[in-house]
């Protein structure tokens, strides 16, 4: 298990000064760090076809970009090129790990792990992201660079790589193994290897309102959900036909506002929106279906463990109601087995005796039974 090693600022006071305020170098941050996964291993999960992954490289002085999978890296040479898989904790339950110490934001905020194996001289280019990334150095070494927030020009350096003009670094350092620089939103940035290394990026982001009221769109259609018109049966005469006026302005915005003050099927789409899957999964459904006798012998002999890229949420309002919210879909189930849903939510590996409590609970053992059929958890040998 990977632990922060923070020694100039603790968890609370990294949130207070430094998050989505200004960029930080934690040396050591992971202390004797040792990489998850081998370049080989990555190569591999690149030739993969349900894998997200891309190379980038330079041609002469023109940046380029190809898209996975891919099957041979000879042509590339040994320099000047990165290779870049996205959601590798859905692929690999060693590197899922990393995530673990970053458990002080919530989850619902996390986007992914992604992992970069570089080349002398390999990078991305100079770019700003839209989110929180905390970039872990694995083996080998980086140099990077980042900016001051304010505005800079971006510009289309490949039709697939979104470059930033020059900018003067405010942080100019190279990373050794277990060093890990944090860049909030906004600020520029450009990393350059050095020699042969990985680097893991665990990224945080939110959603634009643009995307929540897509999803919200497509949430009430599949729901058959707002379907009411508006209704003014006390309308007074009107003697101006191309008028929106007031009173007919607010019942518009009343017709929206009705949604988002339902608590109950606002956060039926909330939940079921958050929690769906960034990436495929890659789902651990069993041979042979699980019965409950199955489940209820072998929780007590291993542990419970939640699948790579998961998302399992809950609202503290609702918890005990008896709902959750799994891969994209809200899941009910008897309001005396919350504490055993929030320990399922809340942790990636529950061993036999955090679950004692439940290990006999006939509405628990349904309930895990199915969502182990389902592939979202399995038991470690």
């Amino acid at each position: 298990m990977y632990q922060l090693n923070l020694t100039e600022f603790t968890q609370a006071q990294f949130l207070k000064e430094y998050w989505q305020k200004k960029p930080v170098v934690i040396r050591q941050g992971f202390l004797n760090f040792q990489d998850p996964i081998c370049a080989d291993e990555i190569a591999g999960l690149a030739g993969e076809e349900q894998v997200e992954s891309r190379l980038v490289y330079k041609k002469g002085e023109q940046w380029q970009a190809e898209f996975g999978p891919f099957d041979d890296f000879a042509r590339l040479g040994d320099k000047d090129w990165s290779l870049i898989v996205q959601a590798l904790d859905h692929w690999s339950e060693d590197a899922a790990k990393m995530i673990e110490p970053f458990r002080f934001i919530p989850h619902w905020r996390l986007d992914d792990l992604m992992v970069s194996f570089a080349t002398p001289g390999g990078g991305v280019g100079p770019h700003i992201d839209l989110y929180d990334v905390f970039i872990c150095q694995g083996s080998g070494k980086r140099q990077w660079r980042v900016g001051e927030k304010g505005e800079h020009r971006e510009f289309a350096a490949h039709e697939s790589l979104l470059h930033v003009d020059p900018f003067e670094p405010i942080i100019d350092v190279e990373l050794l193994p277990g060093d890990i620089l944090y860049i909030p939103p906004g600020f520029p940035h450009d990393g350059v290897t050095i020699e042969n290394s990985l680097s893991f990026s665990v990224g945080f982001r939110t959603n634009s309102t643009n995307a929540l009221f897509s999803g919200l769109a497509d949430h009430l259609i599949d729901a058959e959900q707002g379907l009411e018109l508006i209704a003014d049966p006390e309308r007074e005469l009107s003697t101006e036909s191309g008028a929106i006026n007031a009173s007919d302005y607010g019942l518009i915005k009343q017709q929206l506002q009705q949604f988002l003050d339902d608590d109950v099927k606002f956060s039926q789409f909330a939940g079921s929106f958050l929690s769906q899957a960034k990436h495929e999964l890659d789902l651990l459904t069993p041979e042979l279906p699980f019965t409950k006798e199955d489940v209820g012998f072998t929780i007590k002999e291993n542990n419970l463990q939640k699948l790579g890229g998961l998302r399992a949420f809950y609202f503290s309002h609702s918890l005990n109601e008896g709902r959750c919210y799994i891969d994209g879909a809200e899941v009910l189930f008897a309001g005396e087995v919350a504490g055993a849903v929030k320990l399922m939510c809340d942790n990636v590996s529950l061993t036999p005796e955090q679950l004692l409590p439940w290990q006999d609970n006939d509405a628990f053992l349904s309930f895990l039974t199915e969502q182990i059929n389902a592939g979202y958890w399995y038991f470690a040998q």
